[in-house]
């Protein structure tokens, strides 16, 4: 009751930072096609909140609806407080999509004076290179960067004006181990100079290490929400990994088995419980080997979640 009165009277309640951005009762159509229904979403000041989904659930259609770039058909979309589309309002944002494209022939430090000039008090030049790693393809042009690269100049153009408030849709596909996590380390520092994240992303590893608070979204409804260990609770499992010469089909009748999938030569068995399903497959192959068993991680949840809701149809 408290958080639905804070959502439609806009009550601070004590303890909680104030929202930055927020849908509520949201419906967003493309022709016959709804892709949000009824959408309740916030962001609050200070955290980094993971919107995870499969491809077409609607999280890019919240983002630029988040950013001004759409319209809903129903509801109200507001950050800080106001129409995204204010002025003021979007000269506190930030955004790196995945439709992002700048011209091919600037220079990276051309791209970024540009952008800079867009805001009022704009991060320094060298600043936003060091930040980004780039000080050493300042003078490279766009479209000679590698895929990685372009990703690392896009995101220097969302955190060039100093945002409070950043948009980051995918930041680190194409970008190799050691650039990922150097991208999430400066998220962290961002975070820790009181910016706000929002943050979608396939890599479920990325939101486990980086969100305060997960959203997960499916069909166009939220499905479930919570710090990353609250999702991963809701689906309490373990994941057997083994190699065995017991069929994928025979595995999958074992009684408790909720999923199986190969994984180069061994496989994977996804279990409420381990123990038994552990006592009926050495029974049926007692030369198992190469045994692994951990507890179902965030993709484990997000994969139970989203099937789950597919299979009520998000009655949730």
């Amino acid at each position: 009751m408290s958080a639905a009165l804070e959502q439609i009277h806009g009550v601070q309640l004590p303890g909680l930072s104030p929202v930055v951005a927020s849908l509520e009762r949201v419906n967003k159509n493309y022709g016959a096609v709804r892709a949000l229904n009824g959408v309740d979403f916030r962001v609050r000041a200070g955290e980094v909140v993971a919107l995870l989904g499969p491809n077409g659930a609607g999280k890019t259609t919240a983002v630029k609806l988040l950013l001004g770039l759409l319209q809903p058909n129903a509801g109200k979309v507001r950050v800080f407080r106001g129409d995204p589309t204010n002025p003021e309002n979007r000269m506190r944002t930030g955004a790196m999509l995945q439709v992002g494209r700048v011209p091919e022939t600037l220079r990276v430090r051309e791209h970024i004076d540009l952008f800079s000039t867009y805001y009022e008090k704009p991060m320094g030049l060298a600043e936003v290179l060091s930040v980004a790693g780039l000080e050493n393809l300042k003078n490279r042009k766009f479209g000679d960067l590698s895929g990685g690269q372009k990703q690392r100049v896009l995101f220097a153009l969302a955190i060039c004006g100093d945002p409070d408030l950043l948009f980051l849709d995918e930041p680190t596909v194409g970008l190799d181990v050691e650039a990922r996590r150097m991208l999430w380390d400066q998220i962290r520092q961002l975070v820790r100079r009181g910016k706000t994240v929002l943050l979608t992303t396939h890599y479920l590893q990325e939101a486990d290490a980086l969100a305060d608070r997960v959203a997960v979204i499916n069909k166009g409804e939220i499905i479930a929400e919570g710090t990353p260990a609250e999702i991963k609770a809701q689906t309490a499992g373990k994941k057997i990994r083994c190699i065995t010469s017991v069929s994928l089909g025979e595995l999958r009748r074992i009684a408790g088995v909720t999923e199986v999938r190969e994984d180069r030569e061994a496989v994977e068995i996804h279990t409420a419980e381990a123990e038994p399903v552990l006592r009926e497959l050495f029974a049926r192959d007692a030369s198992v080997s190469g045994l692994e068993v951990t507890s179902a991680g965030l993709e484990e949840a997000f994969l139970a979640l989203t099937q789950e809701a597919s299979k009520n149809g998000n009655s949730h």
